[in-house]
């Protein structure tokens, strides 16, 4: 029990209250409701696929191989892992199934992403037997988060999922803390609040900023000296730093050298909820959301410049939480001055996600941070969270009569909310389609009102109250928020994102590249225009891909090729000036031999010519073209040219100048002749290559010469040549070259982040006056 009680209980005996039951139905109801996707009859579909189930296997792959997971070559020609928000490597559940299980299922993953909400809503029970709520409002307010809004329309966004089932767990701990003002408590939720903001997304940085206007309100407001909640506060602080300090740094050193490090209020404005969306509050298929795509007509539709996936817009969470919230507001529902804050927090979270649509939005761009996001609408997250609790809390007064709800009150209110859908959908001309779902959200409204009376009333009680909602949330969940379009698709769809995938273009492209096998060589292959979860397929397979789906992207990357987000499209293979074409010096240095199209390859690039590229073969709507140009993956020039790489990417002009013998540095020139020389006498070859440790033995000619490696230069990367530390170039305005003396060498380059961290940081301080 509480030793400094921040509020007034609600009159009950705890004791009389069967949380254990609560937490066990909950966990019952989950099982039922997640049961399609852990069966693998479906599994959640597009970005948990496309993106974070490749990242899962290649983290796995990395564990169990003996490798470093804090690089990759197999996206973007190399990206670092360790600073990426998305790369699962501070995932503490991802991460230890990933070092236990060596190939990662999507059943897995799935189970992994639905254990998460359930650990949330558990810890949502745990927070209501504090505050003295009630148990069936416990299980409403859990059913409700996990199950509803955000958490179940954007399942497949893994990333906000996790940070949000972080967010009830550190809830929690931190008003434990407050409570009993105590700093093992404030310890833990520092702990569990830095899981949370490894996230690194929207979700966590919005939790962040409730949970610390969470705890000023309750120094406010505790009737504890202010003083008192120091100890407990400093601890959370001191834990979570010390755990988040060193990824958080990596991830904003990767921010400041990508191609968003900041979001424009324009740019964000794109990210808005329409507020026509919280329709959805009442009727989660009204629009449609459920259906075939074509069949959807619910904002986003006929909204000029926005760029939301209609699941995106749906909030449902259920009858009871809505009736509930109804049949209890007014005077006496504020009075509990936590309810009061999270109150206030909806309407925020309401505010922010509407984005352009009203002034305040404006305002919140001012926050330090939110510049950093490009989407409003991702606030839904925690306005579900919100309404969650205060529908549990709502049911909590209801059930000890402190509200009670007025029958022909609430059923008019309701048939008025019905009443506006109607008229809107027929506004917009789509009332028969929207007609079906409204009546089987009105069935649903219906027992939901009938449940709240007989509450209200006092005839439903105990065990029977706490079986009632259970049946009746998991009844309605499954019809309203079951598996669709947007969460759940058949995994034979995914095949090619399975290890031991029988993909006959996979297939083929494996077996070209063994073929063209070379001591120097690993080639480059390119999957574009294929289908929205291939492109990371080269995470699972170990290829390397030049190109990849991720929405950060190394900035001298972008500048110098154009590459976009994804290339599930073919308007989204986009080129740059440097790279206008196929056919160019810079396909050529990135080592791409193949290339993989969805659609004929003219399609895609503009500027191709026949014959640029040799069609190798078709299998089903795969095109597969070879560039047989293609540079190794390590090669001596002999001849450095002293170029701008700014200018280069600017204009998109190349010099000229035969690049097997020629590096561009920005440096002063120096050239050797090979002239007479035997073809060997400038020649590298890879020793090995790992994801972390690529070990190259070279051999130049008298004079010396420069070892090319054609990977992306990263400042997180150092070289040794026989043992001694060595600089890495910048060349080719992409790639990294070794100064090498004449003779045969070994030249070592590995990954060290935090050694290169802080010589960038380092670096800066030097570059500012004064320093």
């Amino acid at each position: 029990m509480s030793t400094i009680a921040p509020h007034k209980k609600i009159e009950q005996a705890e004791t009389r209250e069967p949380y254990g039951l609560a937490a066990l139905l909950f966990l019952a109801t989950a099982l039922a409701l997640a049961f399609p996707w852990l069966s693998g009859r479906v599994t959640i579909p597009w970005d948990a696929k496309a993106h974070f189930q490749p990242q899962f296997v290649f983290l796995a792959h990395a564990l169990h191989s003996g490798q470093s997971p804090f690089w990759t070559p197999n996206v973007f020609a190399g990206m670092p892992q360790i600073a990426d928000p998305q790369s699962l490597i501070f995932a503490p559940f991802f991460l230890l199934a990933a070092a236990l299980i060596p190939e990662p299922s999507f059943v897995l993953e799935d189970a992994i992403v639905f254990g998460m909400l359930a650990m949330g809503g558990l810890t949502l029970v745990a927070y209501f037997r504090d505050r003295g709520w009630s148990a069936a409002g416990a299980l409403i307010a859990a059913l409700a988060f996990a199950f509803g809004g955000s958490a179940a329309w954007r399942i497949q966004h893994t990333g906000q999922i996790m940070s949000l089932s972080w967010l009830p767990a550190t809830l929690w701990l931190l008003a434990r803390a407050l409570d009993r003002r105590s700093a093992a408590y404030g310890s833990a939720a520092g702990a569990v609040a830095a899981f949370m903001v490894l996230g690194r997304d929207q979700v966590a940085y919005l939790s962040v900023l409730m949970l610390a206007a969470y705890a000023l309100y309750r120094i406010a407001t505790d009737d504890a000296p202010v003083a008192s909640a120091i100890a407990p506060l400093l601890a959370g602080a001191v834990m979570g730093a010390a755990i988040i300090a060193v990824p958080l740094a990596f991830t904003l050193e990767l921010a400041a050298n990508s191609n968003r490090p900041e979001i424009d209020l324009d740019g964000a404005y794109k990210g808005s909820l329409p507020p026509a969306s919280f329709f959805t509050l009442l009727s989660a298929n009204m629009f449609g959301t459920d259906g075939p795509l074509a069949a959807f007509w619910g904002p986003p539709v006929g909204e000029a410049d926005l760029f939301l996936a209609r699941n995106m817009t749906d909030v449902y969470a259920g009858a009871i939480p809505l009736v509930a919230a109804l049949a209890a507001l007014g005077r006496r529902f504020f009075a509990e001055r936590e309810a009061r804050f999270f109150a206030g927090a909806l309407v925020f979270f309401a505010l922010y996600a509407l984005g352009r649509y009203t002034p305040a939005f404006a305002f919140f761009y001012h926050i330090p941070g939110v510049d950093l996001w490009r989407r409003p609408a991702d606030a839904t997250f925690l306005f579900g969270f919100a309404f969650a609790l205060l529908a549990g809390y709502a049911f909590t007064l209801i059930e000890r009569r402190v509200a009670a709800p007025r029958p022909p009150l609430l059923i008019g209110a309701l048939a008025g909310l019905f009443a506006l859908a109607i008229a809107y959908a027929a506004k917009r001309e789509h009332l028969a389609q929207a007609l079906a779902p409204l009546a089987i959200s009105a069935a649903f409204v219906a027992g939901a009102t009938a449940l709240v009376i007989a509450v209200g009333a006092g005839r439903l009680r105990g065990f029977a109250l706490l079986a009632a909602v259970a049946a009746l949330a998991t009844a309605d969940l499954a019809v309203s928020n079951g598996p669709n379009e947007s969460t759940a698709l058949p995994p034979e769809q995914f095949d090619v994102l399975r290890t031991d995938s029988k993909d006959p273009v996979i297939a083929f492209l494996e077996e070209k590249l063994k073929e063209n096998a070379a001591p120097d060589r690993r080639d480059r292959v390119e999957l574009a225009a294929i289908d929205f979860h291939w492109p990371n397929a080269s995470l699972v397979h170990g290829l390397d891909h030049d190109l990849g789906y991720n929405p950060i992207r190394l900035k001298i990357f972008e500048d110098a090729t154009g590459a976009g987000d994804h290339v599930a499209l073919p308007e989204q293979r986009e080129f740059s000036k440097l790279y206008p074409t196929y056919h160019s010096p810079l396909s050529d240095m990135l080592g791409l031999r193949y290339v993989a199209t969805g659609v004929p390859i003219e399609a895609i690039d503009k500027h191709y010519k026949p014959g640029d590229l040799q069609e190798l073969t078709q299998i089903g709507k795969v095109h597969l073209y070879e560039n047989k140009s293609a540079y190794p993956r390590v090669m001596v020039a002999t001849c450095a040219m002293h170029v701008d790489f700014a200018r280069m990417v600017a204009t998109g002009e190349w010099p000229e100048a035969d690049y097997r013998e020629t590096v561009l540095l920005e440096e002063p020139p120096l050239c050797h002749t090979r002239k007479g020389l035997p073809p060997d006498a400038a020649r590298a070859r890879l020793v090995s290559y790992g994801n972390s440790e690529i070990v190259v033995e070279t051999n130049a000619p008298p004079g010396g010469g420069w070892l090319i490696l054609n990977d992306v230069w990263h400042p997180w990367w150092f070289a040794t040549l026989d043992g001694e530390a060595a600089e890495i170039l910048r060349a080719n305005v992409l790639f990294r070259a070794v100064a090498i003396p004449e003779g045969r060498h070994e030249v070592r380059f590995t990954f060290q982040p935090v050694p290169g961290l802080l010589r960038e940081i380092s670096r800066r301080r030097g570059q500012r006056p004064g320093v």
